[in-house]
């Protein structure tokens, strides 16, 4: 009997190529057919399991049959679907199920001559059909044309030559759709169960399982008018009784039986009959998936990295491997992931915001946790955004440029002329529109996070030379990204922005980041081993350690009254560095940062892009969820420091202790204004035009305050702070906006006169009439700034407190002189690293 259907079936489809031509129809349809062999992953029995950095299991991969993802799914093996839905689908959807051999011929030949002309075709698909559709052709599953069908044929009749039915029945019951949900679709027996009647799908009577069967074809319009669709559920018993599934006593229990689907207010008569039909709540459907996925998500957490770790062995080992039932050991922390995770559901987001977070061990690359989305309790969206995302990563990119210059002989004295850029056509701004017209130190900077300085280093070490850089650390730089790069234009996602910032914590070298150590299959025959990690040395120990000197200042070394940046991020007991980083508009917020055993990033913003309110700054988003995610990762754990290189000696300029290498550090700082001619020492005399004045701040309020809380700007209180739109590029802008009265703030050196100036570009604030232009301040008898001692420093990186200075290393600035007829107080100093 079996032979003969397969004659009469391999007949069918001979017929079909024979309608059409067979050879054409081959030729053009045929070639590129997936293989069968690809569904040797629906054996559920095998998934794959996957385990942390202890051996331990963490969850489990399955194929991906539809599109409700492949991690931690709740396939239902045929044992777990009760047996009264099985056979009412069967009789529903392909009565001839366990007759014919994959493709029911007569029911396409029907579907062909009714709608070859029409190029519509309907009807005839048998239930193998139907499971190839959602699976080896679900990127044709939308149309209805003689080639899909063509195809469906083909692969159904392979499909059939190589599977049990009770395995092709049980991976239909997986991906069906059972209509809308909501905010995702109901996929899947068990999805179906708990969102028609809250059960599982074993518990399903025959009643319930028959109103389910009956709504397949169409679920959406079926469910919303269930006195019409009654008569269905008759018909479909009385065909079960026909085919010998169901007795005729059962069948009339079943339709005597009420059921209440959900949102469904239904009043029933004794014989079966309905009294009232009332769909009061259709949302119920959402609800009941909520409550399903969130006991799901509590059972299978970890759902981004499980989902990165399949990404990351698809292309290695293939799906057979991946999905053969074997082990799969990782990286990953649970310590790690799970912080991470509270990290997000603990975040205050504003409205429409979404995250990534990722978090690398420096010492050998390895993830140890990845969060893509904000979680809520349920299911997370599949899309990562801690390895899939590209946003602008602003200011966070600025200790790279830093590192590059300290690579190239820079000290943290070395000063930058903070003044708009002289016959550019590209015209960035500081974060609030202003500038000093001094001289800054390179520390000074990166804790204020200024554009202007910040692209003048870019400019005298060559946006190549930068780009170069970028590409050692794992980056690929726009092809045209210009000065624009070095304060934040380029595009990254917080994984390769962990993996970059591990550099600083390791003595410079970059690993490439790895989320798999080892695979097994099901008999523990090792598939897969990662090759041992090979770093490339990006910074040499010491450069390394100098920027990593910076970034622990911008978390230390202003408190936040001072405007600092990062304080948020401080973890108590623990060595922290990091930098905060804002794109224009306040689209992307970012914090990266490092301790001695874990680098992370965190990325902030709305997933379709736009901007974000503007209370919304860096420093109070992202950089407590990379706090609270990082100091849960590091619980429990030895404490660690960084291992400081030899040939590292310190010294205090401007209260602030700074990291030198020792052969440098009693050498004059110099002086730069990016024209790649700067040089001559901290306080060498030029007598030409001094900088340009300090721009004070307006009298209609502050300007764009990007980061900026508004409690700290200048006197401003309230959260509808007024922005100025100058048009001017601010990317890379995240301060904290303190400082703004226009008077005198404090800078680190005395303004040496620069090349012939000329007067700043109309298109920034002009300074009022009434304000005079700096002039360096010089001694009368010489000519030169006055000199002073200034006190010693320790010879090693404080614990506490600074200690007191006994001998003369560094010759400092005079005190600069005041813009307006009374002296402003200098009070954003700097306080010494503690």
């Amino acid at each position: 009997m079996r032979t003969a259907g397969r004659f009469f079936t391999g007949l069918g489809v001979l017929l079909m190529l024979g309608a059409g031509g067979a050879g054409g129809l081959w030729w053009a349809w045929g070639r590129d057919l997936p293989s069968v062999s690809d569904l040797d992953v629906l054996e559920f029995s095998g998934q794959t399991r996957v385990y942390d950095r202890t051996n331990t299991l963490v969850g489990t991969l399955t194929p991906s049959l539809s599109s409700s993802g492949s991690v931690n799914r709740n396939l239902l093996g045929l044992g777990s679907v009760s047996p009264w839905l099985q056979k009412a689908v069967v009789t529903s959807e392909d009565r001839r199920f366990f007759e014919h051999h994959g493709v029911d011929y007569i029911g396409i030949t029907r579907g062909l001559l009714k709608g070859l002309l029409k190029n519509d075709l309907e009807g005839g698909s048998s239930i193998t059909q139907q499971v190839v559709k959602n699976t080896l052709l679900a990127d044709l599953q939308g149309a209805r044309t003689p080639e899909r069908k063509f195809k469906e044929a083909v692969l159904a009749y392979q499909l059939d030559r190589n599977f049990d039915k009770n395995k092709i029945l049980g991976a239909y019951l997986n991906v069906v759709y059972w209509g809308d949900g909501g905010r995702s679709d109901i996929i899947g027996a068990g999805t179906a169960a708990h969102a028609y009647f809250r059960k599982n799908a074993a518990d399903l009577n025959l009643a319930e399982s028959v109103y389910l069967a009956t709504i397949i074809p169409a679920p959406n319009r079926r469910y919303k008018d269930f006195k019409a669709y009654r008569p269905l559920m008759k018909d479909l018993l009385a065909r079960m009784v026909e085919d010998g599934r169901v007795t005729q006593a059962e069948a009339n229990a079943a339709w005597k039986t009420p059921i209440y689907p959900a949102g469904w207010r239904i009043g029933w008569n004794d014989d079966g009959t309905l009294r009232t039909a009332t769909l009061e709540r259709p949302e119920r459907l959402q609800e009941n998936i909520n409550t399903f996925e969130a006991r799901s998500a509590q059972r299978f957490p970890y759902q981004h990295y499980l989902q990165a770790v399949e990404k990351e062995l698809l292309p290695v080992i293939g799906r057979r491997a991946l999905y053969g039932g074997g082990k799969v050991f990782t990286g990953m922390s649970v310590a790690a992931q799970e912080a991470a995770e509270k990290a997000s559901l603990n975040a205050e987001l504003p409205d429409g915001a979404t995250l990534g977070i990722a978090l690398v061990s420096p010492q050998s690359g390895e993830v140890l946790a990845l969060v893509g989305q904000k979680l809520t309790g349920g299911r997370a969206s599949d899309w990562n955004n801690a390895t899939q995302a590209r946003r602008q990563v602003g200011s966070s990119i600025k200790p790279l440029l830093y590192t590059l210059a300290l690579q190239r002989g820079w000290k943290q004295s070395d000063t930058v002329l903070d003044s708009p850029l002289v016959g550019s056509e590209y015209q960035p701004q500081n974060y609030d529109g202003r500038w000093t017209g001094r001289y800054v130190t390179m520390r000074y900077s990166l804790d204020h996070s200024l554009n202007l300085p910040t692209v003048r280093i870019g400019q005298e070490l060559g946006v190549p030379t930068f780009e170069t850089k970028l590409r050692e650390l794992g980056f690929t730089p726009p092809a045209e990204g210009g000065l624009s790069l070095t304060i934040g234009t380029l595009e990254a996602s917080p994984l390769q922005m962990a993996a970059a910032y591990a550099s600083f914590a390791n003595g410079g070298l970059y690993y490439a980041p790895s989320l798999v150590r080892k695979v097994e299959d099901g008999r523990g025959q090792v598939l897969y081993t990662r090759p041992a990690p090979t770093p490339k040395r990006v910074w040499d120990a010491q450069t390394a350690w100098l920027g990593l000197d910076m970034l622990r200042g911008v978390v230390n070394d202003l408190t936040p009254a001072q405007g600092g940046l990062a304080t948020r991020a401080q973890i108590p007991g623990v060595d922290v560095g990091g930098k905060t980083g804002t794109t224009n508009d306040i689209k992307d917020l970012w914090f990266a940062g490092v301790t001695p055993t874990v680098a992370g990033a965190v990325w902030v913003g709305k997933q379709a892009g736009g901007p974000l309110p503007q209370w919304a700054y860096s420093g109070e988003v992202p950089t407590p969820i990379w706090q609270q995610a990082v100091s849960g990762a590091l619980q429990g754990q030895p404490r660690a420091t960084f291992q400081e290189p030899q040939g590292i000696t310190y010294r205090v300029v401007r209260q602030v202790n700074m990291a030198f290498r020792s052969a440098e550090a009693d050498q004059e700082p110099v002086a730069r204004d990016g024209s790649g001619q700067g040089g001559g020492g901290f306080f060498s005399r030029r007598n030409r035009a001094p900088a340009p004045a300090p721009q004070p701040v307006p009298d209609s309020g502050p300007a764009n305050l990007s980061d900026t809380p508004p409690e700290q700007v200048g006197g401003v209180t309230g959260a509808d702070v007024p922005v100025e739109q100058t048009g001017a590029d601010q990317t890379g802008s995240d301060q904290s906006g303190t400082d703004q009265t226009g008077t005198d703030p404090a800078t680190d050196a005395t303004v040496p006169a620069v090349e012939e100036l000329p007067a700043p570009p109309e298109a920034l604030p002009a300074a009022p009439v009434d304000a005079e232009p700096l002039s360096p301040v010089q001694d009368p008898a010489t000519g030169d700034p006055p000199t002073e001692a200034l006190p010693p420093t320790p010879a090693g990186p404080p614990d506490g407190p600074e200690a007191p200075p006994t001998d003369p290393v560094l010759t400092p600035e005079p005190d600069p002189a005041p813009v307006s007829p009374e002296p402003a107080p200098l009070d954003n100093e700097i306080p010494p690293l503690n």
